[in-house]
């Protein structure tokens, strides 16, 4: 196996392909916005940045032919120097559906971060959401693999694929929640309905507005009145709220009964 001069397994110059995946970004920092830039800067703490270089020249060459995301794994062909493409996969943890559940039940008690997600948005304090359930919205444990025969962490095929993962971020931020096990399907369509709410609403029945015009000009229902109770009064409560002179007593106290009933 032939080692350059750094250390890294040296080869013949990549093949060039056509259809490959290439990155906007063809000078400086991979990535635009809030959560694809937090996705890199973990990369960048975790992984030497020599390689990650050598993986941003691939990744702006086109040499990542596709990459598949599915809930826990990201899968990708990418072409080296040999005639059939390196295999890399990329595993996070995907969350279960009670784990889920108790994430879309914290996002929707927050009625911004419920109305960012519906706009398409992803609001800048969901990953602190996240941490509060003793979960990671962005993975800090990356299970990388790769079936070229460079022995570094990572290599520069892994490199490529992350940084064009990162850039996916860019145009759809529900790809990273999807790696997670939430599809954007799934996420907004339990958001956009609430249960407590269905559950006390009756159901109302939907009448064409021409069905209604006959109601509409119709005279006013008659407005029924409750029928009024008297309670039943003690025939002495009013002597013993209001007691009479002492010499009075006697006779109030009779008079008031006789009142009382009516």
């Amino acid at each position: 196996m032939p080692v350059g001069r750094d250390g890294w397994f040296e080869a013949g110059r990549p093949i060039r392909v056509e259809g490959g995946i290439r990155a906007r970004t063809q000078r400086g920092s991979i990535g635009s916005t809030w959560w694809s830039r937090r996705f890199i800067d973990i990369l960048e703490r975790i992984c030497d940045p020599g390689r990650l270089s050598r993986g941003r020249r691939y990744a702006r060459a086109g040499q990542v032919l596709s990459i598949d995301l599915s809930p826990g794994l990201a899968a990708a062909p990418v072409q080296g120097s040999r005639a059939r493409p390196y295999q890399v996969t990329i595993s996070v943890e995907a969350y279960d559906e009670a784990r889920w559940t108790a994430i879309e039940e914290a996002i929707g008690a927050q009625a911004v971060y419920r109305a960012k997600l519906l706009a398409g948005e992803m609001p800048t304090e969901i990953e602190e959401l996240f941490a509060s359930l003793g979960v990671d919205l962005f993975p800090r444990d990356l299970d990388m693999a790769c079936s070229c025969p460079d022995w570094g962490f990572p290599c520069k095929h892994v490199s490529a694929v992350l940084y064009l993962l990162a850039e996916s971020f860019d145009d759809d931020p529900f790809l990273v929640l999807a790696w997670r096990g939430r599809t954007r399907e799934q996420l907004l369509g339990n958001l956009a309905g609430d249960p407590v709410a269905e559950a006390v609403s009756p159901a109302v029945a939907d009448v064409p507005f021409a069905d209604r015009l006959a109601d509409f000009y119709a005279p006013a229902s008659t407005v029924h009145h409750p029928e009024r109770r008297s309670a039943a009064a003690t025939p002495d409560l009013l002597p013993r709220v209001f007691p009479p002179p002492a010499g009075v007593a006697g006779p109030l106290t009779a008079a008031y009964r006789q009142l009382g009933p009516g």
